[in-house]
């Protein structure tokens, strides 16, 4: 059996998801709540989200909503692979993969939406459920990012193939017999 590679991920997958990190690295570890710097790179993910969003209409095939969107019956294979222990390769997102991934931008919004919310509610009127809504999302875009993260080690291992790598790369290994 040799392998080859294929280009997979285009420059704005890659660029947008490594921008995605870095916002969320920076808002969630680096900059303090509301300061200038986490109100910026918090509205630059929601641009880079809203790229994706359209991105998944008019990029290329691996880019595309169709391409790996969760339904149900594809939901149910790849966990009934997982869970037999058997083999489910595809080129872009897994199922699951694709609904981690889903969740997360849908996070992303929410964490702009309730930052911004935070800024016009809470300065007239002191509402604190924007800033709890706020905290409940970031925590748990954090635990679906630890996810992703390690589902992607994980799988690396089982396919032997450096996953995380394709991300930086856009190539991902095929296998011919």
């Amino acid at each position: 059996m040799s392998t080859a590679t294929v280009r997979l991920w285009d420059p704005v997958v890659r660029i947008g998801h490594w921008s995605l990190v870095a916002a969320f690295i920076g808002d969630y570890f680096l900059n303090e709540a509301g300061d200038g710097w986490h109100r910026w790179l918090g509205y630059y993910a929601v641009a880079v989200v809203l790229v994706r969003l359209v991105w998944g209409f008019v990029g290329p095939g691996p880019a595309r909503w169709s391409d790996f969107w969760p339904h149900p019956a594809r939901l149910v294979a790849h966990a009934k692979a997982l869970l037999t222990g058997g083999h489910m390769h595809r080129l872009g997102h897994s199922p699951l993969g694709g609904l981690v991934m889903i969740l997360m931008l849908v996070l992303m919004v929410g964490l702009g939406v309730t930052g911004f919310l935070m800024e016009e509610v809470d300065y007239f009127w002191g509402e604190d459920l924007p800033r709890d809504i706020h905290v409940f999302m970031a925590d748990g875009l954090f635990w679906l990012a630890c996810l992703h993260v390690g589902a992607a080690l994980v799988e690396s291992v089982r396919m032997r193939e450096n996953l995380p790598w394709s991300m930086v790369t856009g190539r991902r290994k095929t296998l011919h017999d």
